[in-house]
């Protein structure tokens, strides 16, 4: 008898399912977004052992690298061909979102470095640390529930097959685009 192996949550779509994909990506920035969010707040941003140090570490590199990427995703592939078909409705909010996102994260991205470099921050630098974090858990909240709830939707009636097939070859093309600059 062979083993069939155990497969725990659900699969992870892939580029012929872009809107599985950036859903996909929602969690991960939920995950990384409440690993920031706990350390900063459970440690106060005082010392953390090695382990919290990789996690600090791994959440920061992955705003830094995968979460441009995702705006990029929506803004520059999906965005624009629902805007072609009609569909208007939250996306200039959404990409409100997405600015005030990208400041927060250059800040978190700062503070987070200099908590790995130093070993703890200053309390102001802790205060305003958790501070962004929570702004952000609350903007994504908000934010990711419009998008899985009602643009990934809208885009999935009004946009085509061929669309949609373009917009996972784009984001493909992106993530590719950028392990050969490296």
């Amino acid at each position: 008898m062979g083993s069939t192996p155990v497969q725990i949550g659900q699969r992870e779509s892939d580029f012929s399912n872009p809107l599985g994909l950036l859903s996909d990506c929602h969690r991960r920035i939920e995950r990384f977004l409440g690993v920031l969010l706990k350390l900063s707040e459970a440690k106060r941003c005082g010392e953390l052992d090695p382990s919290e140090s990789a996690s600090l570490r791994a959440a920061l590199d992955y705003f830094l690298d995968a979460a441009p990427k995702h705006t990029a995703d929506e803004e520059e592939s999906l965005f624009p061909r629902m805007r072609a078909a009609g569909a208007l409705a939250g996306l200039n909010d959404l990409e409100s979102d997405h600015q005030v996102a990208e400041a927060a994260h250059r800040e978190v991205e700062a503070l987070g470095r200099q908590w790995l470099v130093e070993g703890r921050l200053p309390e102001e630098s802790a205060r305003r640390m958790t501070g962004l974090l929570r702004q952000l858990d609350e903007m994504y909240s908000r934010h990711i529930a419009v998008e899985d709830n009602e643009i990934f939707p809208e885009a999935a009636r009004v946009l085509g097959a061929g669309e949609l097939a373009e917009v996972g070859q784009e984001m493909k093309t992106r993530r590719n685009r950028t392990k050969t600059e490296r």
